[in-house]
């Protein structure tokens, strides 16, 4: 396993054993997990905590006699804990991921298939053809499923419509018109847009360049170089030269851009549907306008959300499978939405009344199919993690830092080089 694992994994893995008791955020959960048939072990992350997801539990808990260890984590902690779990051999049943995981613990052999399920119940319960293909192809490996979404989110637009209405202007859908809505919106002590610490906040703007991370058949990374270079110096720009956005703060939150919204100094933001409920809630009186995805040589956008995954390990999979079968079922993504807003991977789930009628969910709802997977061909190399550390540190150089784009992208081109090929 050690192999596909970072050099931060591996610290993490290290010191996981002293480090689990504290890590849950489910005070008394246990430091080992039991697999005695009254007790179903689920690894979750804290913020997904619906009563949607609540009813679910408590009827797979009367059909099946079981009792759910119902575990919620931030995910750099599950990640520890699942990783100190897979070297022990003792693992949950059930584990939601944030994306990228399933395929990352395919290859290494730490995800149990799938397949022989999907083939049995595939067809009763829409999978894969009432799920986006993104979602079924991200969760798959060398032909079989791995995995099962359970979110499909995606990355936009998020606007004051009264900023935007006060300067004259409309919701930009390019770049050139991003820049000079930003450029006008910038006064008085409130900036245009604001931009996210967090790196993985880069692939819109590369997709939306034409931009591909990486070709398994020739080996190129982030071709066309020139497009990426361009893509990485637009976004640094935005703050270092023309001034239409703060200097984002390194840190592990990546509410920042939403609370400046919120707040009323930023007129625009490029979120997820996340920042929907936090927006309403902190600031209600914002009339709040989302677009669609902005569009430069391409209109797309980048597709995340939440997958579930069974461990190899995991002793009662027939169980995980009632269990991944009865939490994706529409109906329980409807009330979801109906409670969270959260978006969902059905096809389906896009022409519900709670979809249709909700002005901003329907803006996501209709970005998802222009929605790709940013790290697939990279995952399956078995180095998403070490891929993952660079793309940060070059993310920081240029947007934080002011480096020349094109000097941090050789930088990291020449460091993935190393450990792609």
């Amino acid at each position: 396993m050690s192999s596909h694992l970072s050099r931060r994994d591996l610290l993490r893995l290290a010191g996981a054993a002293a480090a689990v008791p504290v890590l849950s955020s489910c005070a008394g959960a246990p430091t080992q997990q039991s697999a005695a048939p009254g007790t179903f072990t689920v690894y979750w992350n804290a913020g997904h905590d619906y009563q949607a997801y609540r009813k679910v539990i408590a009827e797979f808990e009367q059909a099946n006699k079981v009792k759910v260890n119902f575990q919620k984590y931030q995910w750099p902690d599950l990640r520890t804990r699942l990783l100190a779990d897979f070297a022990s051999g003792t693992v949950p049943d059930l584990v939601e991921e944030p994306g990228g995981w399933v395929q990352e613990f395919a290859v290494s052999g730490n995800a149990r298939s799938l397949q022989d399920y999907v083939d049995r119940d595939g067809a009763a319960m829409g999978f894969p053809s009432d799920w986006q293909p993104v979602t079924v192809e991200r969760n798959s490996y060398q032909g079989k499923v791995y995995g099962v979404q359970l979110h499909l989110t995606c990355n936009t637009l998020l606007y004051n419509k009264g900023m935007l209405s006060a300067a004259g202007l409309e919701a930009p859908t390019t770049w050139e018109e991003f820049l000079a809505a930003a450029k006008k919106l910038t006064k008085d002590g409130v900036y245009g847009v604001a931009l996210n610490q967090d790196y993985t906040y880069v692939w819109p703007w590369l997709m939306q360049a034409g931009v591909t991370p990486y070709d398994p058949e020739t080996g190129a990374i982030m071709e066309p170089v020139a497009d990426a270079v361009a893509a990485l110096q637009f976004q640094a720009d935005l703050i270092h030269k023309h001034k239409v956005a703060p200097v984002p703060v390194s840190s592990t939150d990546y509410s920042g851009p939403q609370k400046l919204f919120s707040a009323k100094r930023a007129a625009m933001i490029l979120t997820g549907p996340w920042d929907l409920e936090p927006i309403g809630k902190t600031s209600p009186d914002i009339d709040l306008g989302v677009a669609p995805p902005l569009k430069h040589k391409e209109q797309v956008t980048q597709a995340a959300g939440t997958s579930m995954l069974v461990p190899a390990k995991a002793t009662r999979p027939d169980l995980s499978w009632d269990f991944i079968k009865r939490i994706t079922a529409i109906e329980v993504e409807q009330a979801a939405t109906k409670e969270t807003g959260m978006l969902m991977p059905r096809v389906s789930w896009a022409e519900l009344p709670e979809v249709q009628s909700n002005e901003a969910t329907k803006v996501f709802a209709e970005a998802l199919p222009t929605a790709k997977d940013s790290s697939q061909q990279v995952r399956l190399t078995g180095q998403f993690g070490k891929w993952e550390e660079q793309l940060k540190v070059m993310y920081q150089q240029v947007l934080i830092q002011n480096q020349p784009a094109a000097e941090a992208l050789e930088t990291f081109t020449k460091a993935a080089e190393g450990f792609l090929k």
